[in-house]
């Protein structure tokens, strides 16, 4: 949002040119998922296809991105832009809260449902070594009375999953704080403390990808150890990706912050990207009892 624009300033609802950058945009995102399906297949020219697309990917949003900075700071966009914008996060979060409520509920239905279903006196017939108990520690256990799960160790709290919902617990407060910072006009104090949440969103992310290296080389925990090794990477890996995401809005709402785009009346942009990020600490809250201690 712009910090440039004041109530009355701007036209009654802003009516964009017309713009190359979507279809410039689905372009890049065609050779993305040409090139992934040719990859997964064994064709040796689909992971080039892949990186090709994200790169034109990246440029064109870094183009659409500054076009619409452009916008805002030029004095376009008023009140009527500021709810529609509003409105647009909001229903992209809820369905953010859609997609992890899918994965968190194939992990109870598996956990309450499937596994114990698979173990029950009918199904003992068919499968007479199968072993009803979650989580799976060897083979045997949870859907592989065969051997086709190699045992493998299940992933604890301690110590990276505490220590990372530590730092995202503390990202949340040093942003309300710049949040609060900047409703204050005091720009200083919010830049630096949106320096220190990405530092943190940062970290949280190299210690995730520590712990799955840990996984994969030590524990013999991968996305193939049967269905707790599926909804264990699913819900942590997309988390992880959605920290990333959320890591970048707040890294460019920062260097934005420090060109002065934004004023204590006008700062939806920092605004928006702090839904998103407290958005990610409560998934992780959720996923941190569920995933790691239940």
């Amino acid at each position: 949002m712009s910090a440039a624009t004041h109530q009355g300033s701007a036209p009654n609802y802003f009516v964009p040119a017309p713009s190359r950058h979507p279809v410039l945009a689905s372009a890049g995102l065609f050779f993305v998922i040409l090139g992934a399906s040719q990859w997964v297949n064994g064709a040796a020219w689909g992971k080039y296809s892949v990186f090709l697309g994200l790169l034109w990917w990246a440029i064109v949003l870094f183009q659409w991105f500054r076009d619409s900075v452009g916008e805002s700071e030029g004095g376009l966009y008023g009140d009527r832009i500021d709810v529609s914008y509003r409105w647009s996060m909001s229903w992209f979060i809820f369905s953010e809260v859609m997609f992890f409520g899918a994965f968190f509920g194939a992990l109870y239905w598996a956990r309450t449902y499937s596994v114990p279903t698979l173990g029950n006196l009918d199904h003992m017939v068919l499968w007479p070594d199968f072993k009803a108990v979650w989580p799976s520690v060897a083979a045997g256990m949870t859907a592989s009375p065969a051997g086709t799960v190699d045992p493998f160790t299940t992933m604890g709290p301690w110590p990276i999953p505490t220590i990372n919902t530590a730092l995202l617990l503390t990202s949340g407060l040093t942003l309300t704080i710049a949040h609060h910072a900047v409703i204050g006009n005091h720009r200083a104090k919010a830049v630096a403390f949106m320096w220190i949440t990405v530092l943190l969103g940062a970290i949280f992310v190299g210690l995730q990808a520590f712990e799955y290296h840990h996984a994969y080389s030590e524990l013999n925990l991968k996305l193939s150890s049967g269905i707790y090794g599926s909804t264990f990477f699913m819900l942590t890996g997309f988390h992880g990706f959605h920290v990333c995401v959320g890591a970048l809005m707040l890294l460019f709402i920062t260097l934005r912050l420090q060109k002065g785009h934004f004023t204590p009346n006008r700062h939806f942009g920092l605004e928006g990207a702090a839904w998103y990020w407290h958005f990610v600490d409560v998934v992780w809250l959720g996923l941190y009892v569920v995933v790691y201690w239940l």
